[in-house]
């Protein structure tokens, strides 16, 4: 299983974090070992001291592909949920200042938070609201339709470099309103009104 993820996708997003706007989509990728599920807590490593958290809608590939015309995409894929991808900002920041690569700031252990996968029957995948809550109060809200690059050409772009296999997860981009986390913090992940995941900070 990959976890391809899309950064800079929402232009709000790109602006907060003072990025250059892209003009394809940015990818990166975290191993498996990112993984976070079943509601598990996030434990904050000693190796950083500003985690913040990145609310993302994510899909689960069903079939194997390559090289998808961006008019076959959706046929990729039939569940969605949402889920965090951690990153360690002052460790990102550093690593960034250097010219390296940024993977250990968000490939980390237990660095996705994946929700409860939903089907994608019946809703409209280009106009999903979602949002994260820390305590019952919103932190990040976005909307699909805000995407620079929407879900199907994502699949497509991602799948001309990368060969896309059953139960690989694509994180597609967070909103405006990345923040720090502390221990005590208990987030939840939404698709409109459902809740998908409740992830406790240590």
């Amino acid at each position: 299983m990959k976890i391809i993820c899309i950064g800079r996708n929402y232009a709000a997003h790109v602006r907060e974090l003072n990025n250059a706007m892209p003009d394809e989509p940015v990818i990166f990728i975290k191993p498996d070992t990112a993984v976070l599920r079943n509601n598990a807590p996030f434990f904050i490593p000693d190796f950083t001291q500003d985690v913040h958290h990145e609310i993302e809608v994510v899909v689960k590939i069903k079939k194997a592909g390559r090289a998808i015309p961006v008019q076959f995409a959706a046929d990729y894929y039939d569940e969605i949920t949402v889920g965090i991808d951690f990153t360690a900002r002052d460790l990102q920041t550093r690593l960034k200042e250097k010219g390296l690569p940024w993977e250990k700031a968000k490939g980390f252990d237990h660095a996705a938070v994946i929700g409860k996968f939903i089907p994608k029957a019946g809703l409209d995948t280009g106009n999903l609201n979602f949002k994260l809550t820390n305590h019952g109060e919103a932190v990040q809200q976005g909307n699909t339709g805000m995407m620079l690059n929407s879900i199907d050409a994502i699949i497509s772009h991602v799948s001309h470099y990368f060969t896309l296999k059953i139960g690989d997860l694509i994180f597609t981009g967070t909103p405006e309103g990345v923040g720090p986390v502390k221990a005590g913090d208990e987030l939840k992940g939404f698709i409109g009104d459902q809740q998908l995941f409740r992830c406790g900070v240590r």
